[in-house]
């Protein structure tokens, strides 16, 4: 049976590891992709910027330098495509994909609103801020 949940995911990533262990608080063990390993192709990004219905300039990680030093600033989406295809350090994550919809998850509380299970139980973030309580019911 295929997931229920697919993750662009950097290990390395604390907001990333956070989505991962809100994702598994539903009972759900996510297809994981470490797009750094294994990119997506152009056909499986396009797919993702149009089911999340947002330019590709929101997916792009502006903080990195390379987003600098590639001079993307005024680049269109079609520059900032082909920027994420040549160097996948540039897709921001984590990316996730449900039945419910797809969405870049930041912060990670995002995640909550496409999952197709409810919360199981209590959960906190890495740096221990409580995002979901003891009844599954997430925390404002």
């Amino acid at each position: 049976m295929a997931s229920e949940a697919t993750l662009w995911h950097n290990p390395r990533c604390g907001t990333s590891r956070n989505v991962l262990g809100l994702i598994r608080n539903a009972g759900i063990e996510p297809h994981i992709v470490d797009y750094l390993q294994s990119p997506p192709d152009r056909a499986t990004l396009e797919a993702a910027l149009a089911r999340m219905q947002v330019p590709a300039r929101e997916l792009v990680r502006q903080k990195e330098s390379l987003y600098a030093e590639l001079g993307l600033g005024d680049a269109d989406d079609a520059v900032l495509i082909e920027a994420m295809l040549a160097h996948p350090v540039l897709i921001n994550r984590p990316v996730v994909s449900t039945p419910l919809g797809t969405r870049l998850c930041r912060p990670s509380e995002r995640v909550l609103d496409i999952l197709p299970r409810p919360q199981r139980g209590a959960f906190a973030k890495e740096d221990g801020e409580p995002v979901v309580d003891a009844q599954g019911q997430q925390l404002r």
